[in-house]
């Protein structure tokens, strides 16, 4: 008897998915710590060739008296190249999270590409609302993207029920989300901490300058003038700066985070509407 071969199923090929197209272009500085030390080589050339240049103290000597502002920032110690380096590194993050979250939210006005897009759904036009996140670009337009491809997915789909295909929308906005934001709140916390740190570095500046003073104050017989005012200028200089860089660090991590916060409410707005049209169009 012929021994009978078991049929073996070809294995069915399954189509390849498609690549998203690139939608998001936040850019950024993915590594501060180069920052720090280019802010920190800066600050320290300032300080001792542009602040401690002879012609900024009488006699061409910079042990003298300052005659000028830079000559005064230049009394107030080592800490002042300190308290340089963080006040640089604010404004060199600033800019960099106002390129960064200019490219996330996309080449036109948020609150109008939000506007249209819910036009669009309440249309059931997913092309067009698809179109019109190729043209925007950015992180909102990104998760909204991601998502109307899942909601065709969806639609095409006969095999799961109306409660599963919601349940596969959300779960796609909330994972487009996720992969999207953290890039835009990149380098933030270091602005939160220098928030504080200015101000204490700056702190400690003022108390090594009033030491200083009172050190020359103790003196016997007529206090020392130089080195009162010395102590005097770096502690005046020590607590300018650290005010300085606190101040603008808290504006700038404000501003900064309202602004993500704004992105991230446009997101959710779209998101619930993406799931809400699903929901209402389908049975």
């Amino acid at each position: 008897m012929a021994s009978q071969n078991p049929t073996v199923a070809a294995p069915v090929a399954t189509p390849k998915k498609k690549k998203d197209e690139k939608i998001s272009n936040v850019r950024g500085i993915r590594n501060a710590f180069f920052v720090i030390i280019a802010c920190a080589i800066a600050a320290v050339c300032i300080f001792l060739f542009a602040m401690g240049a002879p012609g900024n103290f009488e006699g061409n000597d910079p042990a003298g008296h300052p005659i000028n502002l830079a000559g005064t920032v230049y009394k107030g110690g080592f800490i002042v190249p300190i308290l340089m380096t963080l006040f640089l590194t604010v404004i060199v993050l600033s800019i960099e999270r106002w390129i960064a979250i200019s490219s996330a939210s996309g080449k036109g006005n948020t609150t109008k590409f939000v506007s249209d897009v819910k036009a669009d759904l309440a249309m059931n036009n997913i092309d067009a609302a698809m179109q019109r996140c190729r043209d925007q670009k950015g992180s909102v337009a990104a998760v909204i993207y991601s998502t109307l491809v899942k909601y065709k997915e969806m639609d095409a789909n006969t095999v799961l029920s109306k409660e599963q295909k919601l349940t596969t929308l959300r779960n796609e906005v909330e994972e487009a989300t996720a992969l999207e934001m953290p890039a835009l709140s990149q380098n933030l916390p270091i602005v939160a901490t220098l928030t504080t740190l200015g101000t204490l570095v700056g702190l400690l500046g003022t108390v090594m300058g009033m030491i200083k003073s009172f050190q020359a104050l103790a003196t016997s017989g007529s206090p020392d003038s130089t080195e009162l005012s010395t102590g005097i200028s770096e502690a005046l200089v020590n607590t300018a700066f650290g005010i300085a860089t606190g101040a603008f660090a808290v504006i700038s991590y404000n501003f900064f985070t309202n602004k993500i916060d704004n992105l991230t409410y446009a997101t959710d707005e779209i998101g619930f509407s993406i799931v809400a049209t699903f929901a209402a169009t389908h049975n």
